[in-house]
């Protein structure tokens, strides 16, 4: 085996260092701005990627493309990017990669939370109360109104993780707007905005089972975790076993998750998650199944201290064939916990005394990982390392292990370990996890999902640093001068202002130099920070006498950018200027507007000559033959990385003149056989899914154009790669719609590959070639 690692940081290298021990060849990728990653150096061989921050490890054909020429037979996604991407798992598999992981129909599965629900019960696991399928507003504040009074109700986004897309819901006041957030959220994280609903179960605890299973059908589990440690539902702290969970509870739910696996042939590894009302209040159910990570899990750590399974190298031999049985993972002793360990996320944060959090970012001047017995730290800092805000801001895991049954003695470890973890450069939640720990209802177990969110203020107020570490009798080697700098910034020329940055992020543009004229509200500069651009206005006039960041430097929260000696310049405010140019667009539009041309035929002119000495149309000429002249308004075009336009929909009017607003509107889908690249992905899905939602709702006919695609089970092919359209879905939503006739129109070698379409017309007309006129 020769394995791909399509993943960065801290678990990048987990996996590679769990390769090496068992002598596997590694390949590690990475963009231009991550280069400095420590997972590069970690490898035997690192190959750069085109693009740059998260979508380059997004990019699903460039690193199969990547796997394939270094001569890699295997990808390990780790978590995030891909880690659940069927569509990619699918790929690997196509082009002869093993893919480190569940099997593709487990991810699709498990990628809809919806769909894992009806799985869970089906094997006999008691699901939450809810409605396991994509909900509408006024579905959602139905549900909530069946609820029991006093009852809450949960918003979940139906695919993804990390605690994105989800609210809390109390009262049909604030479902309208909680719906909007969620969907909105959803959609910017994982391009699907459907949500579903639960009972929202106070008070309730977080456990989940790791499951282990082989190709030959036998799953085992590695006990379970607490994951109740959580902030906005993303988690901070874990720790394994549970403590004070009830042991006949704890034995009912690893049985819940094994039926569950075992019920859906689930191989590699997993975690099964699971509500849990430990309070005795509801003795008959006091568990509930509400999702399956089908994954490498982020806090694996924990669980492998206390069992001494490495679950990575399990990972890469049970993919080779190995059975549960010859790695030994069956035997009883295996599933039985050594004491406890807690596993604390060190994040490039800062938590503010109200519970705000600052992400933070720089060079870390010094990076010391703590160590001794019982003490791991999984992280991917270095000394002189220049961090970046276009990632995840987790920097490390501090895992601390007391084989003791005292429960006590792992938080001593564990909070011992987190004093002599040493950074400096960047700011980190260090000392907010460092007040957990020393919470009174951490120690004695009384805590729950909402624990951290409801207590925030308080412990973020008594988050103060608790350092153990010692400096050496010659001192440390930090400069007081340099610390005292990063903390206030620089100082400007004398009589000078300094105006500084809103926020911690990436300079990505200035636009002045020094000598220039500058008025109130003049744009100075331009910072990026969580893929969001932020100006930096001057609130006074004058002329700009320093400028001390450069374009791409990295410029803390009020830092100064540029200094100025305060005059007054001719022309007064600029805010006050209504000569202010109204076709201004900012940069981050700029980009988007820029990708989205990429679109149109314009862009690709060479393409679309040889496809008219073909005799044939190009998709968008078809479109603009069909709808009134700048009427088409398009849906989605970026979506599910279709910037060349392989699967283009939209609303335009037809016979507007002849017809008021609402009877001429048309929705229109057209496949671009033109287009190098796949549409049946799971972006690609959910794009139809939803505007075929639409065309339902609001009774809107739908033209579609079929040429070149092929079904569900036949798709057309190009270079390899599977191109196409979900023709049956299509069908499907016209068989239940029945909203109007349906003609279809095929030409004759199309015929065959689209009779699962064509089935569904009420009027069928074939032509004899390729090219339709309007």
């Amino acid at each position: 085996m020769k394995l791909l690692v399509a993943n960065r940081g801290e678990v990048a290298v987990r996996i590679l260092r769990a390769a090496a021990e068992l002598g596997i060849p590694t390949v590690a990728i990475f963009p231009e701005d991550d280069a400095g990653s420590l997972h590069t150096g970690k490898a035997e061989e690192a190959v750069e990627l085109a693009g740059a921050g998260a979508a380059a490890y997004l990019d699903m054909e460039q690193i199969i493309a990547v796997a394939r020429q270094s001569g890699c037979d295997a990808v390990h996604p780790g978590y995030g990017f891909l880690a659940e991407n069927a569509a990619f798992a699918q790929r690997c598999g196509e082009e002869g990669l093993k893919f480190i992981g569940p099997r593709v129909e487990t991810l699709k599965l498990f990628g809809n939370k919806a769909r894992a629900r009806v799985a869970a019960a089906a094997a006999g696991v008691p699901v939450i109360r809810g409605l396991d399928r994509a909900v509408s507003l006024e579905e959602a504040a139905a549900f909530l109104g069946d609820l029991s009074e006093g009852r809450s109700m949960m918003l979940k986004a139906i695919t993804g993780a990390g605690g994105r897309g989800i609210r809390v819901v109390t009262s049909a006041d604030e479902l309208e707007v909680a719906y909007q957030h969620c969907r909105s959220e959803a959609e910017a994280a994982f391009g699907n905005g459907d949500l579903y609903v639960e009972e929202f179960i106070t008070g309730a605890r977080h456990v989940e089972v790791q499951i282990l299973g082989d190709l030959h059908g036998a799953v085992t589990h590695l006990g379970e975790c607490e994951c109740s440690i959580q902030r906005h539902f993303q988690k901070l702290i874990e720790v394994a076993p549970a403590p004070g969970l009830p042991a006949d509870l704890r034995d009912r739910i690893i049985d819940a998750a094994l039926r569950c696996a075992d019920s859906v042939g689930y191989a590699n590894a997993g975690t099964f998650e699971f509500m849990v009302d430990a309070s005795g209040r509801n003795d008959e159910q006091p568990y509930a199944f509400i999702e399956t990570n089908a994954r490498l899990e982020v806090e694996h750590t924990v669980t492998e201290s206390v069992t001494g399974v490495d679950i990575v190298q399990a990972q890469l031999r049970l993919a080779e064939g190995a059975s549960i049985a010859e790695l030994g993972l069956d035997a009883p002793h295996v599933c039985e916990p050594r004491g406890y360990a807690i596993q604390a996320r060190v994040c490039m944060e800062s938590i503010g005394e109200d519970g705000s959090i600052h992400p933070s970012a720089g060079t870390l001047a010094v990076y010391e990982v703590p160590s001794g017995l019982g003490v791991r730290t999984d992280g991917f800092g270095y000394s002189g390392y220049r961090t970046s805000m276009s990632f995840d801001s987790l920097l490390a895991k501090v895992i601390g292990h007391s084989s003791s049954p005292n429960f006590t003695d792992a938080i001593a470890k564990t909070a011992r370990a987190l004093s002599e973890f040493r950074i400096e450069g960047v700011d980190t939640n260090i000392p907010f996890l460092q007040s957990i720990l020393a919470c009174d209802d951490f120690t004695t177990g009384n805590i729950h999902t909402c624990f951290v969110d409801e207590q925030i203020t308080g412990l973020a107020a008594s988050s103060t640093p608790r350092r153990r570490f010692v400096e050496p009798i010659g001192g440390a080697p930090i400069i007081a001068a340099a610390s005292a700098e990063k903390a206030h910034g620089p100082e400007g020329p004398e009589g000078s202002i300094g105006l500084a940055s809103p926020i911690q992020g990436t300079v990505v543009h200035v636009e002045v130099t020094v000598g220039d004229q500058v008025r109130v509200g003049q744009l100075l500069a331009v910072v990026e920070a969580m893929k969001l651009q932020h100006d930096i206005k001057a609130d006074r006039s004058g002329v700009v006498c320093a400028v001390s960041m450069s374009v791409g430097d990295v410029v803390r929260e009020g830092y100064p950018v540029v200094f100025i000696n305060e005059m007054d310049v001719e022309g007064g405010p600029l805010e006050a200027d209504e000569a202010v140019d109204p076709d201004h667009i900012r940069g981050d539009l700029r980009e988007m507007l820029d990708l989205k041309v990429r679109a149109f035929d314009a862009f690709r002119a060479d393409a679309v000559a040889e496809w008219h000495a073909k005799g044939r149309r190009t998709a968008r000429e078809n479109i603009a033959d069909l709808v009134d002249e700048d009427s088409f308004k398009e849906f989605g075009p970026l979506v599910a990385r279709q910037t060349a336009g392989a699967l283009i929909m939209g609303v335009g009017s037809v016979n507007g003149d002849q017809f008021d607003d609402e009877h001429s509107r048309a929705i229109v889908v057209h496949y671009d056989a033109m287009a190098n690249g796949e549409t049946q992905n799971a972006l690609g899905e959910y794009k139809q899914d939803r505007i075929y939602e639409l065309a339902h709702r609001y009774r809107v006919p739908v033209v579609l154009f079929s040429e070149g695609m092929g079904t569900s089970g036949n798709f057309g092919r190009r270079g390899g790669r599977r191109v196409g359209i979900d023709t049956t879905m299509f069908a499907e939503f016209a068989k239940l719609s029945g909203l109007v006739p349906l003609v279809g129109v095929s030409c004759g070698h199309c015929f065959a590959g689209n009779a699962a379409l064509l089935a569904c017309c009420d009027v069928i007309i074939a032509t004899e070639n390729s090219t339709i006129g309007m």
